[in-house]
């Protein structure tokens, strides 16, 4: 049973960055892609950011592509959230979820293990 379990969220001003972790366990993870969604209040939950197994396939939605950054850490199947120059619209609990292909999927339905989820907010 694979777990995921997200850290890091937090309380911020505008402008301000933070990191969030995923760290995945209880799987095989070489061919496993791991992504960040994001859910604010009364909204639809997007995808935000994704990466392969290999770490050689990545995606970074548009709306925050110059902002934000995915990444693998050095420790074991943890995957980094790099969040930069927060706004007040990034407010949303943020989701780490995983599927078990070496293909980025776009839409929730696509993954099939997700974390319990992280509050992040910005506030001006």
């Amino acid at each position: 049973q694979v777990q995921l379990i997200e850290s890091w969220g937090g309380l911020v001003q505008t402008g301000a960055s933070l990191r969030l972790s995923c760290a995945a366990s209880g799987g095989t993870f070489d061919i496993y892609t791991i992504a960040w969604f994001r859910q604010a209040a009364g909204k639809v939950r997007e995808l935000v950011a994704a990466i392969t197994g290999s770490g050689k396939g990545t995606l970074v939605a548009d709306s925050v592509k110059d902002r934000f950054t995915i990444s693998r850490g050095n420790a074991p199947n943890t995957i980094y959230l790099q969040m930069n120059g927060l706004e007040p619209e990034d407010t949303a609990v943020y989701y780490c979820a995983g599927r078990p292909y070496n293909i980025i999927g776009s839409y929730q339905y696509e993954y099939d293990d997700w974390g319990q989820g992280t509050q992040v907010t910005a506030s001006s």
